[in-house]
């Protein structure tokens, strides 16, 4: 089975670190990383690729900094391309950040079950662009994969209680 997994941020390479090392020990599953370049420098990206021994990105589409509408859609649709180059069974994506919000939209596009790790986390700011990210995702995703019984009471709340799992934090 293959997935591919969408990061772009610091806090992303974070927590994709231990999943993405447990993913690759299973057998049958191949795991894709997609690289965004949403934070794109040695201090911001490349440090954390090296220190937590993060797979170097299979792929790594350099999109860059930008207004959150033209990194989104500079995102969607290089990542449109590689979901239908990859055709994977599933779409991992992590957190509130513009490349969680593009990766969630492409694969929903493609009918392509996404999942949320740190799914129903909230600040209820609308003026925080991350709180939309985090809401849409949310929406978007098929697996819910909660820090918190709070963030599961917080989807509960939204009317998401399908595949909604209290994991705990990465």
């Amino acid at each position: 089975m293959k997935l591919v997994t969408i990061v772009g941020a610091r806090p992303q390479f974070v927590k994709a670190a231990p999943l993405s090392h447990a993913l690759r020990t299973l057998p049958g599953v191949h795991e894709v990383l997609v690289h965004t370049g949403q934070h794109y420098d040695d201090a911001m990206s490349a440090v954390f690729f090296r220190e937590l021994a993060l797979p170097p990105p299979d792929r790594n589409l350099g999109i860059g900094s930008g207004g959150h509408g033209a990194q989104t859609g500079a995102m969607l649709a290089a990542l449109e391309a590689v979901l239908l180059e990859e055709a994977p069974a599933g779409v991992v994506v992590y957190g509130d950040t513009n490349s969680t919000l593009a990766g969630a939209l492409a694969a929903a596009k493609l009918h392509l079950p996404v999942a949320h790790v740190e799914a129903g986390l909230r600040s209820y700011n609308r003026a925080m662009p991350e709180e939309i990210n985090r809401v849409v995702a949310d929406r978007l995703a098929a697996l819910l994969f909660c820090p918190s019984p709070v963030s599961q009471a917080n989807l509960a709340r939204e009317g998401l209680t399908a595949g909604v799992h209290v994991v705990g934090d990465v």
